[in-house]
C-alpha cells in the first residue's frame, strides 16, 4: 500500500443522536450513535444502523446502549466500543498493511466539564485516534454553515441536537458568550411518549416517538398549506387492555406537545441574547441567527423563534451535518483555527 495511508484523517461529529464522519470531504458514515452489546460477555454485537433496528426487539441477553446522553459520554466502555466499530466500518473497503495513525477532529459540546472532555478525549485514543483535536459543536456548526468565525464581526448559532441545545455568540475564532441546555431532540421525543400514553392511551417506543417527530413535527398549531404533513399513523398496545389499536397523529397535536420544550429553548436563547454585548449584539440582528441540528427541522420553528425575538432566524442547508462538515473544514487547516483544543 502507499505510504500515504499510514497517516487516516477523520473529521468526526459525535452526536447523541448520530454519529457522522468525514474523510477526504466525503461523508462515509452517518449512523445512529448506538451500541449493540452481549450482556455476558461485554462484546460488541453490532453498531449504528444495525444496532439501531434491534434497539427494543433484543433478547434478555443482548443490550443496546447510546453511550452518549445528553451530548457528553454516559457510558466510557461502550462508546469506545462504538467509535472503534465506526472506524471499522469506514475502513472495511481499505486494506492497510499496518494500522493507520488516525488524524481526529472531534466535535463537542461547548459545556462541556474538563472530565468530560478527557472522556471524549480517552475514548478516541483507545479507539485508535493519535492526533486528536477537539472543537466546540457551536464553533463547528459556524464553519460547517459557512460563516466567518474568524472575522471581527459577531454571529449567533442554535444548534438543536439530540441531547443538548447549544448555542453561541462567535467573533473573533472565539465564542463570546455560551449556554448549553440538556433540552434538546431527546426531551421532544419523550414527550411525544408522554402525550400519546395520556391523550390516546397508546404505547409507543423511542423509535417510533422519533418517527412521530420527523414525520409531523411542529412547532406551530397553524403552518402553510406547502408546509402541512398528513397525519401520521401509529400503530401500538392500548394502555388498557392492551390490543392494538390505530392512531393517526396530526402536525397541531405535537405542536401542543412539544410547546414546554421549546418555550425552555426560547428561554434559553433569550438569555445568551441578553448577555451579549452591544457590538456583536447590533451584527446578530443585523445577519440574523442561524439554525442547526436536526432540531431545526422541525416545522415553522424558524417562523415561531423570529416572532418571539424579533430577530430574523435562517435554517442552515443540510442542519443535521452542519458540526461535521465544520470538523471536516477544520481537519484540512488545523493550524488556521486557534480555536481547536489538543
Amino acid at each position: 500500500m502507499a505510504f500515504s495511508f499510514l497517516t487516516q484523517e477523520l473529521a468526526i461529529d459525535l452526536g447523541t443522536a448520530n454519529t457522522v464522519i468525514y474523510h477526504n470531504d466525503e461523508v462515509v458514515l452517518d449512523e445512529p450513535s448506538i451500541v449493540a452489546v452481549e450482556k455476558s460477555t461485554h462484546k460488541c454485537v453490532a453498531v449504528g444502523n444495525i444496532a439501531k433496528q434491534m434497539q427494543g426487539r433484543t433478547n434478555p441477553g443482548v443490550e443496546t446502549i447510546r453511550p452518549l446522553r445528553d451530548g457528553v459520554i454516559a457510558d466510557f466502555d461502550a462508546a469506545e466500543m462504538m467509535i472503534r466499530g465506526f472506524i471499522r466500518k469506514v475502513n472495511s473497503n481499505r486494506h492497510f498493511l499496518i494500522n493507520p495513525s488516525i488524524k481526529m477532529v472531534v466535535g463537542i459540546p461547548a459545556g462541556s466539564t474538563e472530565v468530560e472532555i478527557r472522556a471524549v478525549r480517552d475514548s478516541t485514543e483507545h479507539a485508535g485516534g493519535r492526533d486528536i483535536y477537539l472543537v466546540f459543536e457551536p464553533m463547528a456548526s459556524a464553519l460547517g454553515i459557512g460563516l466567518d468565525v474568524l472575522a471581527p464581526k459577531g454571529c449567533m448559532i442554535v444548534d438543536i441536537g439530540g441531547g443538548t441545545t447549544e448555542i453561541a455568540v462567535i467573533s473573533l475564532g472565539g465564542i463570546v458568550v455560551q449556554d448549553s441546555v440538556r433540552t434538546a431532540g431527546d426531551a421532544l421525543t419523550k414527550d411525544i411518549q408522554e402525550y400519546m400514553r395520556q391523550q390516546h392511551s397508546v404505547k409507543v417506543g423511542e423509535v417510533t416517538a422519533e418517527e412521530i417527530k420527523a414525520a409531523v413535527g411542529a412547532v406551530l398549531p397553524v403552518l402553510s398549506p406547502d408546509e402541512e404533513p398528513e397525519p401520521y399513523k401509529v400503530v401500538g398496545p392500548n394502555m388498557m387492555t392492551a390490543r392494538p389499536v390505530e392512531v393517526f397523529v396530526t402536525y397541531d397535536e405535537i405542536a401542543h406537545c412539544l410547546d414546554k420544550t421549546i418555550s425552555k429553548i426560547e428561554s434559553a436563547i433569550v438569555h445568551v441574547l441578553e448577555q451579549t454585548p452591544p457590538e456583536p449584539y447590533s451584527d446578530i440582528v443585523e445577519q440574523g441567527i442561524w439554525l442547526a441540528g436536526g432540531g431545526a427541522l422541525l416545522r415553522g420553528l424558524a417562523t415561531r423563534l423570529t416572532d418571539k425575538m424579533n430577530i430574523t432566524f435562517h435554517v442552515a442547508d443540510d442542519p443535521l451535518r452542519a458540526v461535521a462538515r465544520g470538523t471536516n473544514i477544520a481537519l484540512k487547516d488545523t493550524e488556521h483555527y486557534p480555536f481547536l483544543m489538543r
